[in-house]
């Protein structure tokens, strides 16, 4: 947010406060009614056949069972998956946000925090979320502390968000499209050179006989740091201190990490070349690029470790559709200094979760998150109603692509089950095996997928501590972040290090700066 809207938003959650205290704050009245809430819920369009997410039978599902297991009506409220900092800014500074919200900036939570706008989930956590609580278990990033304390403030002991438990922590892939490096009797590039190399054949080449103005050899959104990241984080220096990393990135963006200019050094050439589709600074959700792909004039992109498997993407089978013949795999070929493809992984801490100071029923909307982690609960929005979502085959589930209404807008219904990230079958071996049988394409597909994208990964460091300084400058630092990326990548050569360096140098004054000083003076060994 600029300034002016942070100063707004101030003024409006400090009210918040006040105004959250005068309502029911009671799980329900002696009259036994129901008690209302609004729970957030990610909406990704209705491309590829999906729902309202609002409005399906997996939210009338909930809503019954909510009812009759906790007398509690629930209404879900739709917030763009690609525009959700934005969208849950403007709601919380309308004094308006659901009851329950989720975000996957811990910036912009740190900033409602500090600006007294959450209620405090700590003295809760063993009675109304103990069902959570043992969901959840153990921090495996910090040895002896429980994953539901994870964010819990360092001085005083509140704990105003929630992380959900990410159930795999593979993160990205870059995919290619197979079929043209079967015409071409070129084999899978296993090195950066024999990927660039792939690139100027499929621009010179044109494999899918499409014409060669018309070849996309890699695609990417104005969100180049995911779109790209197996590309740029290769680059980062493998050797870098763990303390360096963790006090020098700022809102998960990797610009003061040595060698990280050198990835984007690296897109340039690529984009100069020919190779990135030049539409790409439009791409503002993944929409576009998605139907590029679809259409069948992408050679390569790099995103989720499973996205061309997912059905609420429908990537790889609507390619299909298009272009019969068409093949999609995932590769592994950008190499670091030491020759190791690294990348990164996630960690076990997922989407946050948080209930507004404003929420007038909290006991409600605690106990909303708790029924969630019930596995007889959680099972259900995964895998669904067997012989229309899943069928059992050697007694695991094997998701079905789903249809209308049962459509899962998200892989396991993620948007829903908020408590997680990924499948959980309540057995680990079972878990394993779901995995690979959670989408409508081979195991092996799966498996391989997976393997790909954990080949040399690994999650960042943890330090356990409360910052503040990035919430009033997150929407201005990640505004100003898409500027650098976009502007350098797009750059002529010859200016490339002029316009990164005067890029970098204005987000250190718009706030990195002082991000960076927070988490220096902060940091200790876990």
């Amino acid at each position: 947010m600029k300034r002016t809207g942070v100063a707004f938003l101030a003024v409006v959650l400090t009210g918040m406060v006040v105004l959250g205290c005068k309502g029911d704050r009671s799980a329900s009245g002696a009259s036994g009614r129901p008690v209302e809430i609004t729970v957030e819920i990610f909406d990704r369009g209705t491309d590829g056949g999906k729902s309202d997410p609002t409005n399906n039978n997996w939210t009338q599902w909930i809503q019954e069972n909510v009812l009759k297991d906790e007398n509690i009506k629930v209404t879900f409220v739709a917030v763009s998956r690609w525009d959700e900092n934005t969208a849950l800014n403007n709601l919380m500074a309308a004094g308006n946000p659901p009851d329950v919200c989720l975000s996957y900036s811990s910036e912009l939570i740190g900033n409602y925090r500090d600006l007294g706008g959450l209620f405090d989930l700590s003295p809760h956590v063993d009675t109304v979320l103990k069902d959570l609580k043992a969901f959840l278990g153990p921090d495996q990033a910090l040895p002896g502390r429980d994953l539901i304390r994870r964010n819990q403030d360092s001085v005083t002991g509140a704990v105003y968000s929630i992380p959900a438990r990410r159930m795999n922590t593979a993160q990205n892939n870059i995919f290619i499209r197979k079929d043209w490096l079967d015409k071409l009797g070129l084999p899978l590039p296993t090195t950066t050179q024999e990927y660039y190399d792939t690139l100027t054949a499929f621009k010179e080449k044109d494999p899918g006989g499409l014409g060669r103005n018309r070849v996309i050899p890699f695609t990417m959104t104005v969100d180049v740091r995911w779109t790209a990241s197996n590309i740029l984080n290769a680059f980062v220096d493998p050797d870098l201190d763990p303390k360096e990393r963790w006090i020098n990135t700022v809102i998960d963006r990797y610009f003061l990490l040595p060698g990280y200019k050198e990835g984007f050094r690296f897109l340039n050439k690529m984009y100069n070349d020919g190779f990135i589709d030049r539409d790409f600074p439009l791409y503002k959700s993944e929409e576009n690029m998605n139907n590029l792909i679809k259409s069948g004039v992408v050679g390569s992109f790099c995103h989720n470790w499973d996205q061309i498997y997912r059905e609420s993407t429908a990537i790889l089978s609507d390619l299909q559709k298009n272009v019969p013949g068409a093949e999609l795999v995932p590769i592994d070929p950008i190499q670091s200094s030491d020759n190791i493809t690294h990348k990164s992984a996630y960690d076990a801490a997922g989407v946050n979760f948080f209930i507004p100071a404003s929420c007038k029923n909290p006991e409600a909307a605690m106990r909303y998150i708790n029924w969630l982690s019930k596995f007889e609960n959680y099972n259900f929005l995964q895998i669904g109603p067997e012989g229309i979502v899943h069928d059992m085959v050697d007694g695991i589930p094997k998701i079905k692509v789903g249809e209308g209404l049962w459509i899962q807008n998200s892989a396991q219904n993620i948007d829903y089950t908020i408590i997680m990230n990924g499948l959980d079958l309540g057995d680990p071996e079972k878990t394993a095996k779901g995995l690979a049988n959670a989408y409508p394409w081979p195991a092996d597909f799966i498996a391989g997928a997976y393997n790909t994208a954990m080949t040399n990964a690994s999650p960042g460091p943890v330090i356990p501590v409360t910052l503040a300084a990035a919430g009033p400058v997150q929407q201005t630092l990640v505004d100003k972040s898409v500027s650098i990326s976009t502007e350098s990548v797009t750059a002529n050569p010859a200016n490339f290090d002029r316009i990164w360096d005067a890029g970098v140098a204005d987000w250190l004054a718009s706030g990195a700066k002082a991000v960076i000083d927070e988490r220096r003076a902060k940091y200790f060994e876990p």
